[in-house]
């Protein structure tokens, strides 16, 4: 290679760089717009762990209000921190996003004090319209499997 081919080389890995990190930007403040107004998961007591351009990881703890009269964890409760982890995901790019569509398989009940983990991943995004498969753990068990379909309203969060 001459040495303005790896001079060039450098520049577009560098602009890679810079998109990739406007881009986690995007998805940052897209977050905290989002979570600024989330009643729901925060009223849940959910954590905004981790988020980036089509990912989301958020965690909440099992508590006894969340037992239902199987004195397991109630599915509902995973369904909810699973859908939040797709919003956030779906949301980071800045363009207002909800839920088209959802299911959930439970894999194993969870109990009183658990801590869930919810990590949402971007399958596919064509147009308006995006999948989203969320992983529920309990330490290293997956306890549920969730897939989110979205549909952009148009709009933005900042």
């Amino acid at each position: 290679m001459t040495p303005e081919e790896i001079a060039q080389e450098v520049a577009q890995e560098m602009d890679q760089q810079t998109d990739q990190q406007t881009d986690q930007q995007i998805a940052e403040r897209s977050a905290e717009a989002m979570w600024a107004g989330d009643r729901a998961s925060t009223g849940l007591e959910m954590s905004l762990d981790a988020v980036g351009p089509g990912t989301a990881t958020l965690s909440m703890t099992i508590r006894e209000d969340m037992v239902n009269g199987h004195a397991i964890g109630h599915g509902g409760y995973t369904f909810t921190l699973a859908d939040s982890a797709f919003a956030f995901a779906c949301n980071s790019y800045n363009r207002s996003t909800v839920a088209a569509g959802a299911e959930i398989r439970f894999r194993r009940p969870t109990h009183l004090g658990d801590r869930l983990v919810a990590s949402a991943t971007e399958r596919s995004r064509d147009g308006r319209e995006g999948v989203y498969d969320v992983v529920v753990t309990v330490g290293d068990e997956v306890v549920a499997v969730f897939v989110g379909r979205s549909k952009e309203i148009g709009g933005s969060l900042f």
